[in-house]
């Protein structure tokens, strides 16, 4: 009796375990065992394993399903466990504020991604010298997937890409059938034939053997295929609105679901109902109107405006969406704010920014969506931008902020 009331006590007060390491160890289920690797070889040790965009890669799901029984830590949570990547040029930017913009906008990446428990890469070097531009993030994406086959989602999210809602989630669920997620419109891909019909800045790509097998295709359109001069032509014949001569991976991709609807489209959501990625000039305008919105919810709601540690936010996001926003669409009137505000044509690095956009009006909008997705992190912190224009200094906040006592 003694024993097992000492085996109790030990057993409600100190960690569990579900399982042995291959070296006998037990592994916590408190949390992920990063200090393990057996010593039994694995895809890893495979000598032909290519990370070069170059080489394809064969059967990854078994390869992925190997390493998990070797790393059982790894397996609680995997279904939904994301790697953001994202990146930018290797030299600086000829733009003044260039530099400056990109580094906020990858803090704007980490913010997010820290509150809701995200690995992130970044890289601002071609892995291909060939894949350049526009073509870089495949080498990238295929590399991450390598790199983490505890990840089920890789995450692409472009340079000029800004999270403005530091609170919404994807919904992963809506994408269980469905191996890549990308922001775009059925009717205009098929009926249209618009090279704008969805775009490849911001998407969401499961890490598994049809992804791999996608990029293997989707880079035999870009500059390492021997073919690539041809490709521009072809999908200007299809897609008269393109704009560039050259083959792009947006307009590649479009053309593998136009070209190839019944393999392709199946397994690729085109999102709509929020904006995975908002074109920044019909979201920029409403930021004052949307930020009113949300005060006007937390003056409703005391829960919204309580106090609260920053690793718990993510019950705050998902009280205010059951609470205001559930089944509310986003875009122009919605109370919810965009997702992802991005700032397509604008490109800070080199400041050539698309001619039919007036002066310094993409950096100033970059600063006040940076500003505008800060104050949602900085609340918990006490502060935030009292002039989404200014990025600093920050204004402390009374408690019970913004009750209407204030």
């Amino acid at each position: 009796m003694s024993l097992t009331l000492v085996w109790s006590y030990f057993s409600i007060f100190s960690p569990s375990f579900t399982s042995l390491r291959h070296d006998g160890k037990p592994v916590q289920c408190s949390g992920l065992d990063m200090q393990f690797d057996p010593s039994e070889p694995g895809f890893y040790d495979d000598p032909d394993l290519s990370y070069s965009i170059e080489k394809p890669i064969t059967k990854w799901d078994e390869k992925r399903n190997q390493w998990f029984e070797s790393h059982p830590s790894f397996k609680p949570g995997s279904e939904n466990r994301i790697v953001m990547v994202t990146g930018s040029q290797s030299s600086p930017c000829k733009n003044p504020i260039g530099d400056h913009l990109l580094l906020r906008c990858f803090k704007n990446k980490v913010d997010y991604a820290r509150i809701h428990g995200h690995d992130i890469f970044y890289s601002n070097s071609l892995l291909h010298p060939k894949m350049n531009s526009y073509w870089a993030k495949l080498p990238v994406v295929k590399a991450a997937m390598l790199a983490h086959p505890e990840a089920e989602w890789i995450w692409w999210v472009d340079s000029d890409a800004i999270f403005t809602d530091m609170e919404f989630k994807p919904p992963l669920h809506r994408y269980r059938q469905h191996n890549l997620v990308v922001h775009g419109w059925p009717n205009i891909i098929y009926e249209k034939q618009s090279w704008t019909a969805l775009n490849a800045g911001v998407f969401l790509i499961r890490n598994c053997q049809w992804s791999m097998d996608l990029i293997d295709t989707w880079k035999s359109m870009g500059p390492v295929s021997p073919d690539y001069k041809k490709w521009g032509p072809i999908q200007r014949s299809i897609f008269k609105d393109k704009l560039f001569p050259e083959s792009d991976d947006q307009t590649a991709l479009i053309y593998l679901l136009y070209k190839h609807k019944e393999l392709y489209y199946p397994k690729i959501y085109l999102e709509a109902e929020y904006y995975l990625q908002g074109y920044w000039i019909g979201v920029f305008g409403d930021f004052a109107n949307v930020t009113e919105r949300y005060l006007e919810m937390e003056r409703e709601d005391d829960t919204l405006r309580r106090r609260h540690a920053e690793k718990v936010s993510e019950r705050y996001g998902a009280f205010r969406e059951e609470r205001f926003l559930k089944g509310e669409f986003g875009g122009r009137g919605s109370r919810r704010r965009a997702f992802i505000t991005h700032f397509t044509g604008c490109q800070p690095c080199s400041g050539d920014h698309n001619p039919s956009y007036d002066g310094d009006t993409c950096w100033n909008e970059m600063i006040r969506a940076l500003n505008f997705a800060d104050n949602q992190v900085m609340r918990v912190y006490g502060y935030v931008h009292s002039d989404l224009s200014k990025t600093s200094p920050l204004q402390p906040l009374p408690f019970d902020y913004p009750n209407e006592a204030w």
